[in-house]
Order: C-alpha cells, then structure tokens, then sequence
C-alpha cells in the first residue's frame, strides 16, 4: 500500500492572495492544449495558431462556466442554493465534466459559427485536445485530496486520512485512474486515430465513446458524492447517468459519418 503525500493545495501563500494547485492545473491544460493545437493546425488547411489561440478563449469559458453550473445542476444544487457565495469558489474543486462538455459544445458551435466552419471539424479538430485537460483537472483532484475511491484491501489502495471516519484508510485513489485513462490512454488512442483522414465526426464520436465508457468503468470504483449516493441498485451513480448517453451518440455519430462517407463515394462512381 502507498500513502497520500498530503500535498497542500495552495501553491503559493502571499498573505493577501493565494495561488492554487487546482488552478493551475487549469493553466497547465489550457498551455499544453494551445501548443498541441497549434502543432495540429500545420497539416490541416482549415486551421492556423492564430485560430487555435482563438479557439481556446471560447473553450476556456466554455468549460469553467459549463463546469461549474453542470456541477451545481446536476450534483448539488440544494446546498449551493443555501450558499449562493460558494457558486464563484472554484479553487475548491467542484466541477462537472459532462457540465463542462455542454458548455464546450456550445462555444464549438459558436465559434464554428463565427469562422464558417461545420460544428463537426471544430469538434473533430478539439477532440484530441480534451484529454490534456482530463488528466491536469484529475492531478488537480488529487492534490485537493478530493474524489476518492471506495475503501480497499487491494495492493491498488492508497492510505488516506478520512475525516468522516477519523482515521486512516485505504481508498482507490480514482483521481490517478481517471487521468490514466481519460487522460493518457484517451489522448493515445485520438491521437492515433486522428492522424489520418478520417469521416467528419467520427473523431468526436471515438471521444464521446472513449471517455463514457472509462468514466461509465472508474464510476465503480468511485465514491458516489455524499449528497446523490447511488441512484438505483446500490452501485449506480449520476457519473454512469451521465456517461451512458455520451457513449450512445458517440457510436452513432461514428455510424452515421462513416455511412455518410460511404454514401458519397458510392454517389462519384
């Protein structure tokens, strides 16, 4: 077994202002995600660094505001109605993937708009981006100590002090699984898959199926948060909810664009 190195969250304490971890974590994704886009954009004629720079200010605002009113619909918008103040406190975690992927799809379209591209070659363009921010949010988690897993014997389980409990135990540390495998392994396979020509949309469909079906897969090793519990059949959780329909859309958005691509070529010959 491993022990939690107990990192403290602020990185840096100037008295009258605190810079955090989780923040920079944020920074980190949206840095790395600017140079993996601008590398992208050379081989692809639609796009160039000043684009990719473009495109990540409404991907920014997009995730931090689909993020966090996602979190506060769909996980706890009882208390933060009793503590409306708490809404702008970000530094302590609460964010919504699946909240912050609404807000992301509506900056695509917009800027997909904007520029008089399709929403699909945005989307297809930003795909393989997404997981760099997957795996510095859940680094993020780890360091606020937050979003662990179940209580475990497993040689996987990492000793941690639980509050609840007063005393230490061994918990999955899920926030590592997860930017394992929505974060490297997803970015992997996208990359892999991206670097060829392929049907419009489909690269946004392998992500949609990628990350539900990791999230859908982690969900059982996670703790659902104290305030939802499981919602059905003592293991189902909104994490599984909210995965399952992505996974749904992703494969027949793959079907769809692959059949439409074959439809067209069928129509030239």
């Amino acid at each position: 077994m491993w022990q939690y190195p107990n990192i403290d969250p602020v990185a840096l304490d100037l008295g009258f202002f605190k810079i955090h971890w989780y923040g920079l974590m944020y920074l980190l994704a949206f840095g790395l995600g600017w140079w993996y886009g601008v590398w992208r954009a050379r081989s692809r004629e639609a796009w160039n660094a000043e684009k990719v720079g473009d495109l990540l200010f409404y991907i920014a605002m997009g995730v931090i505001l689909g993020g966090r009113i996602g979190y506060i619909l769909f996980y706890d918008l009882a208390y933060y109605i009793e503590h409306p103040l708490t809404v702008f406190q970000v530094w302590h975690g609460g964010m919504s993937f699946h909240g912050g992927l609404i807000g992301v799809s509506l900056a695509m379209w917009l800027y997909a708009r904007k520029v008089k591209l399709s929403l699909f070659q945005v989307a297809d363009f930003v795909a393989p981006l997404v997981p760099i921010g997957l795996f510095t949010g859940r680094i993020g988690n780890f360091i606020n100590g937050e979003l662990w897993g179940k209580v475990t014997d497993s040689p996987l389980g990492m000793a941690v002090y639980d509050p609840t409990l007063q005393e230490v135990v061994h918990k999955y540390p899920t926030q590592l699984l997860e930017a394992f495998l929505e974060g490297i392994v997803l970015f992997v396979l996208l990359a892999f898959y991206s670097n060829k020509p392929r049907p419009s949309g489909s690269v946004a469909g392998l992500f949609l199926v990628g990350y539900g079906v990791f999230r859908f897969i982690v969900e059982f090793y996670r703790l659902p948060d104290v305030q939802l519990g499981y919602l059905a059949w003592g293991w189902l959780t909104m994490g599984q909810v909210l995965s399952l329909p992505m996974v749904v859309i992703g494969i027949g958005l793959m079907v769809w664009s692959y059949q439409k691509t074959a439809k067209g070529a069928a129509s030239l010959n």
